[in-house]
């Protein structure tokens, strides 16, 4: 099992950069796959980005292609996602999510998921 709480959320201006972290409570942290997806008002969940658990393959949204970057670091239990040029499009609650299945975890079908942060970006 994997408890998974995320920080870093808030607000920012459109061009600015945040970066989230997600820390995982478990002792198995290598053996998940994480992303990350994002929920704006009324939306539904959109996937964002995957990472391996080895990290050697990542997986991004089209939207955010350029923009966003994961990355992991196993020793830490932590994943992460620096977001650069931000738009007011990208205004949405962020979930970090994690499950030992890529194809469970890019189809939104994760085992685990945060409570997410907030993401806010004015024009």
């Amino acid at each position: 099992q994997a408890q998974l709480v995320e920080s870093g959320g808030g607000l920012v201006q459109a061009g600015g950069s945040l970066r989230l972290s997600c820390a995982a409570s478990t002792r198995t942290f290598s053996i998940y796959e994480m992303g990350w997806f994002r929920q704006a008002p009324g939306k539904e969940r959109e996937f964002v980005v995957a990472i391996r658990r080895r990290g050697g393959s990542i997986y991004y949204a089209d939207s955010v292609k350029g923009r966003f970057t994961i990355s992991r670091d196993n020793a830490k239990n932590t994943v992460y996602l620096q977001m650069s040029s931000l738009k007011p499009e990208d205004t949405a609650v962020y979930y970090c999510a994690a499950d030992d299945s890529w194809d469970r975890l890019v189809t939104g079908r994760a085992a685990y998921w945060g409570q997410g942060t907030q993401v806010t970006v004015s024009s």
